[in-house]
């Protein structure tokens, strides 16, 4: 008798699932090796072209002519892909990333293009630190640069030097390196002008809300809508609750529309101690409340708990990408209040 194979008669889900998991990983490896050495190879021609220009600097126009002379050849025997802006691109790329290792390999060329957008250097660096910790695609990184991400965050820290994902050694987090001023929700498609209600706000925000995870900053996870909390018989609503995996913490936020008050202030310092008595366990940090408002008044800001609270934060939110000059002037406005609080009174 000829011995019959053995088939079996279906294979396990958790065998499935292993083998996939191989396979998948071993693709997004190959896609990224792949990209890199795509990405190694336009470094590399940046290289060359920059040192043929150098030799013939005296010469004028000799950068143009080489590009033209190049961008035709190549695509002649390569296709699509080397046409002169592009070649610009490379040039442009090596010289602003003279260090081959100091390159990320968990990015694309399409990511490299956008950050040569990127004037200042430590910003540069920030936004390709931040793009590989938070595994940021092409469009995140595109609409994070747009909204201005890494001055809001230096503005928030007090004009601090802001410290990126390369430096050495563990990174220790503190409640204010999570808090932005402002906040940027142009994905919500909200007019400026209309009317709208604090629950429509919030409902906008939990429907885009993987949106407002990156707009908030890594760390971020969602935890829960209108948390109900009763004390004394009386029901409270946190509009929404997040928990930190970094700072390990929960994170309140209430949302108003309109200008900050004492009262919602006293509202949130009200969230975070009963957060304390009743969800906070021994492993988490203190609880963080944020009141995420329209308009900011400084009398508030200067008078209520906020000044003494390092916990409790007030920061605004624009419906749309704030221009350059808007910025500049929020910053400058922002760094003068800082510098008048600090101020020590002098009798006349």
């Amino acid at each position: 008798m000829k011995n019959k194979s053995i088939v079996p008669a279906g294979v396990s889900s958790g065998v499935y699932a292993d083998v996939k998991a191989i396979l998948e990983t071993a693709r997004t490896q190959a896609y990224r090796a792949v990209n890199f050495v795509m990405v190694e190879a336009y470094w590399n021609i940046g290289k060359i072209i920059t040192g043929e220009e150098m030799k013939g600097k005296r010469r004028a126009g000799y950068g143009e002519a080489l590009i033209a002379e190049l961008s035709k050849r190549l695509s002649q025997e390569f296709g699509k892909g080397f046409d002169p802006s592009n070649l610009w691109f490379m040039r442009q790329f090596y010289l602003s990333f003279p260090i081959l290792d100091a390159l990320r390999r968990e990015l694309t060329w399409t990511h490299y293009r956008l950050l040569l957008r990127v004037e200042k250097p430590r910003a540069r660096e920030f936004y390709m630190n931040e793009a590989v910790s938070g595994r940021w695609s092409t469009r995140q990184m595109e609409r994070q640069i747009n909204s201005f991400y890494y001055e809001r965050i230096l503005s928030s820290k007090d004009q601090r030097p802001v410290r990126t994902e390369g430096e050495k050694g563990a990174r220790r987090f503190a409640p204010r390196d999570m808090i932005k001023d402002p906040y940027v929700l142009e994905f919500l498609n909200l007019k400026e002008s209309s009317i709208y209600l604090e629950n429509e706000l919030e409902r906008a925000l939990i429907d885009k809300l993987e949106h407002f995870l990156l707009e908030l900053g890594k760390g971020f996870s969602f935890v829960s809508r209108q948390k109900r909390i009763t004390e004394c018989g009386d029901h409270f609503y946190i509009d929404l609750v997040f928990y930190h995996y970094l700072l390990k913490c929960f994170v309140l936020i209430d949302l108003k529309v309109g200008k900050l008050t004492h009262q919602d202030i006293g509202q949130m310092d009200f969230y975070m101690k009963w957060f304390e008595a009743h969800e906070r366990s021994a492993d988490d940090n203190p609880t963080v409340g944020m009141v995420l408002c329209s308009d900011k008044n400084d009398a508030v800001v200067k008078l209520s708990v906020l000044k003494s609270n390092k916990n409790l934060f007030a920061s605004r939110y624009k419906l749309y990408l704030p221009s350059e000059q808007e910025l500049q002037e929020e910053l400058t406005k922002e760094r003068a209040q800082i510098e008048h609080v600090s101020r020590p009174f002098r009798p006349v």
